[in-house]
Parts: C-alpha cells; structure tokens; sequence
C-alpha cells in the first residue's frame, strides 16, 4: 500500500508583499474548512492571522532557516495530524533549499505561489535580482499587489512571461479589481526572432497563446513538432497538432492548429513532422470566423519526442 501524501501550499515573497493577507483570504474562503492545516510561519510581517479562521490550522513559527529539517517538519505534522501544510515563506531564503533539503519524503509541494508588492517590485528586483528571480522561475502563480494603471503597464513591458512561461500572474489592483497579466499585448515567446521555435514542452503554451491572441503571431514564422492530421473533410488545409492531457488518461484533448499550402500526400498519417510557417489571421470555416491559420514554408519528418503528451 503506498504512504499517504500530503499537499504543501508555499507563498513566497518579499516582507509586505501580501503574503499573509493571501493566506487570510484562502482560510475565509474554507480552505481548510475541513482538512486539519498545519501553517509554517517563517515571517512575521505587520499583518496578523484572523483569529476566526485559525479553528482547524496550527501556527507554528520557525525564525531560522536551519530549523526547517524533515524530522522537525514532520513531528509538527503530526502533533496537530495536518491534513496538508500552508507555508508562509521568508522572502530572502531559497525556495529550493526548502522543496530539496526541508520536505518530508511524504510531502508533495502542490504549488508555490509568489506575491510582489507593485510599487516595490523593481526595487527588490534591481537590488536582489537573485533572490527575485528564483521565486519568480519556481512559481505556479505570481500575485502583484497594490498594482496602479501604470504599474500594471510597466510590468506587461518587463514581459515577466519570458522569465516564467508557465506561472499564471495577476495584477491586483488598489480598487481591489484585478487583471490577468497576459492582455494579448505580452508574449512568453520572443516574437522578434526570425523564427519563433517552439519546444516539446512549450507546445500547450504556445498553443494557447495563439488561439487566444493570433493577431499576436500574425506575420510571424514559427517552428515546432506535431503529429500528422490530414481531415478528409478539410480539404487542402491539414492540421498537425499534440495531445494534451488535462488532469488524467480520460480528459485528452488534440491540440492542432490549421496548416496550408504544402504537399503532405505523401506524408503518413499520424508521422512526426518538423513544421515551419508563417502565420496569418484568416477565415477558416470550421473557426466560423477569422483565427491563425499557419502557411507552411517547409515540413520535413522527425523524431517524436520522448514525452510525447503536452501537460496543460
């Protein structure tokens, strides 16, 4: 029988930068309504904890880094029995330290989350570009607080995307609205590239990026690898795509992409292809309106890669 797992939950960043209010908002809205929670505090900030959400969660401070050993971490588990673990992290420890040295071997990290401080943030990223830079690449979700109109413009023209490709980041802003950082005016690609090469592992990204925003790629030569897809029904167009998985086996998704002007007769269905194209904005009928539609400039086989499904 395998041992039991138990999710971790870190948030990251920089002292004030709206780390505990996070925590507070995900404890109002249930988040260990049910599951006994055990909170590591590494840093005390000048917000507190709301008393009224603490019913089922242990506060456990830790002050020194070296405190954070698995034996300590799991004998504070089991003196509260801690379904799962919130980590409250201090900004200028490593978050690698604390997933490859600190954890438990049960423990399984579920998603670090950062927050900046908006006004703040090119400070600590000029005078700490180390410390910032870790947390942003290690990041599921990047939170920006307390963003202003020219803050929320001025992190779009950083392009945090390329920092982080796969990170969702948010810009929250003072009225308390918040905006999802990718506007159709970033990319997580470098689009001035002569031609935009798109990994095995960027594929679902990439694919995304130019579903939701083709103007984005219009007039841009792009490369990746696909699996062969000729549509009888589709005439002269074929669509080459990957197969994404969602969550599990049963929740698969081919992700392909319109292709035109290129013989592939002789290409077999289902073959690793090479692809190289430029891509426009037009109407495809299945679209039933304009979208990207790739016009091919060479296509030759390949060797499929060796994870061959794309993880979305």
């Amino acid at each position: 029988m395998p041992a039991k797992t138990y999710p971790v939950y870190l948030i990251a960043g920089f002292l004030d930068s709206g780390k505990t209010s996070f925590i507070n908002g995900i404890l109002s809205d249930g988040f260990a309504l049910d599951d006994r929670t055990l909170l590591l505090r590494c840093e005390e900030g000048e917000e507190e904890y709301n008393p009224k959400l603490l019913r089922n969660v242990t506060v456990v401070t830790v002050d020194d880094p070296s405190d954070l050993t698995p034996k300590f971490l799991q004998t504070e588990q089991r003196k509260c029995r801690a379904e799962q673990i919130i980590v409250e992290y201090n900004g200028m420890w490593s978050i690698q330290d604390f997933y490859a040295n600190a954890m438990p071997r049960n423990w399984v990290l579920y998603q670090i989350i950062v927050t900046a401080d908006g006004p703040t943030f090119e400070m600590y990223a000029k005078n700490m570009p180390d410390k910032m830079m870790e947390k942003l690449r290690n990041a599921d979700m990047i939170l920006f607080n307390r963003c202003t109109d020219d803050i929320c413009a001025s992190l779009r023209q950083k392009n945090l995307r390329l920092v982080n490709r796969r990170a969702d980041i948010y810009l929250e802003k003072e009225d308390g609205t918040s905006e999802n950082y990718m506007n159709g005016t970033v990319s997580a690609f470098h689009l001035d590239d002569p031609i935009i090469d798109v990994s095995h592992e960027d594929y679902g990204l990439w694919y995304i990026e130019i579903m939701d925003n083709p103007e984005m790629y219009a007039g841009k030569t792009v490369r990746f690898r696909a699996i062969m897809c000729k549509p009888p029904q589709y005439g002269k167009y074929f669509t080459p795509g990957r197969f994404a998985m969602v969550c599990c086996a049963q929740d698969m998704n081919f992700l392909a992409v319109p292709c035109i002007g290129w013989d592939v007769s002789k290409i077999p269905e289902k073959a690793w292809v090479e692809i190289t194209a430029e891509a426009r904005v037009e109407h495809w009928d299945p679209y039933e309106g304009d979208g990207p539609v790739l016009h091919v400039k060479d296509l030759q086989p390949c060797q499929k890669p060796k994870e061959e499904l794309v993880q979305m």
